[in-house]
């Protein structure tokens, strides 16, 4: 088959962990090695999301302030290059050498008249008190939202047009390679008629656009890893209804966390309307969520609209 996997936030940083390197590379490695079984037997394309490292950066940024803060689309490459180097070595490692990954820095087409830009939703950075938040909105003029009970800055997160290096992925793929690409999301860029390439202030979603790619490349299935065991109706509810399977058309009905869930599911049904099928699950058992033990599917073949755990 050939496969997309975006990896979650959990796969590169545990909630409250402080994010170090050690902390990184050791989350990465773990990742990776689940990752392994599925790496040797098939086509395998490895996104990842990027929001605690870039709102990272972006702090570091500002503590040295002899120079302009770099931008956010230089913070998104930044980003790609450093947890790109760490999947590449680790899943090469799991591996133990018998495949040979690439990683690739990759951009994504966006338009800049998406409504996106003027209603930031993309959660990047650590997570505040609401004290903290309310300094750090008047100091920096950030835009500041809850995440859970804690708060952190949000961004403008385009939706993504395409991604401009697929057909380089799938030559990699072709010749045998796997590959790491579309971290964060990818690099927004606006293009001109000349095909010039300018970077937009954004953070794409990484499983809207890890669907775009896949769709592009014709994927046969594209897995999202999570933290949680279902796409969950109601959640955090009394009335909480955990989703076994789905059709594009009937999930599309239901509202979603906006920040979190929403771009998951927006994302499936995206990659099942383009006739693939799409896993949404917890990265912790992976041979479980392909088992169909747990985590949600989301497909266009499915009569009864959303079957229900």
């Amino acid at each position: 088959m050939r496969v997309v996997v975006a990896l979650g936030g959990n796969a590169l940083a545990r909630r409250g962990e402080p994010m170090t390197a050690d902390r990184l590379r050791a989350n990465v490695k773990a990742t990776c090695q689940a990752l392994a079984g599925l790496a040797r037997e098939h086509e395998l394309v490895i996104t990842h999301g990027n929001g605690p490292q870039v709102g990272l950066l972006a702090l570091q940024n500002l503590a040295y302030q002899d120079v302009a803060a770099y931008p956010l689309d230089i913070l998104g490459a930044e980003t790609q290059g450093m947890i790109g180097y760490v999947v590449q070595q680790e899943l090469t490692n799991a591996l133990a050498g018998d495949r040979e990954v690439a990683a690739v820095i990759t951009t994504t087409v966006v338009s800049e008249d998406d409504p996106a830009f003027e209603r930031p939703t993309k959660l990047i950075g650590p997570q505040y008190s609401a004290q903290d938040a309310a300094e750090a909105a008047a100091e920096y003029r950030w835009t500041i939202a809850k995440d859970g009970k804690a708060f952190r800055r949000v961004v403008p997160s385009p939706d993504p047009v395409r991604i401009v290096q697929t057909p380089l992925v799938r030559l990699l793929l072709e010749n045998g390679l796997l590959v790491v690409c579309v971290g964060g999301g990818g690099v927004p860029v606006k293009t001109d008629n000349k095909g010039r390439q300018t970077g937009m202030q954004a953070v794409v979603d990484k499983d809207l656009a890890s669907a775009a790619l896949a769709a592009e490349l014709e994927a046969d299935t594209l897995i999202m890893l999570t933290d949680g065991d279902y796409v969950s109706e109601n959640w955090g509810t009394p009335e909480q209804r955990d989703i076994l399977t789905a059709s594009p058309e009937a999930i599309s009905q239901l509202a979603f966390a906006e920040g979190s869930m929403q771009p998951k599911v927006d994302a499936a049904i995206r990659v099942a309307k383009a006739g693939g099928r799409a896993l949404i699950g917890p990265l912790d058992r992976l041979d479980d969520l392909l088992a169909r033990k747990v985590g949600t599917e989301i497909r266009p073949d499915v009569a009864e609209g959303i079957v229900y755990v």
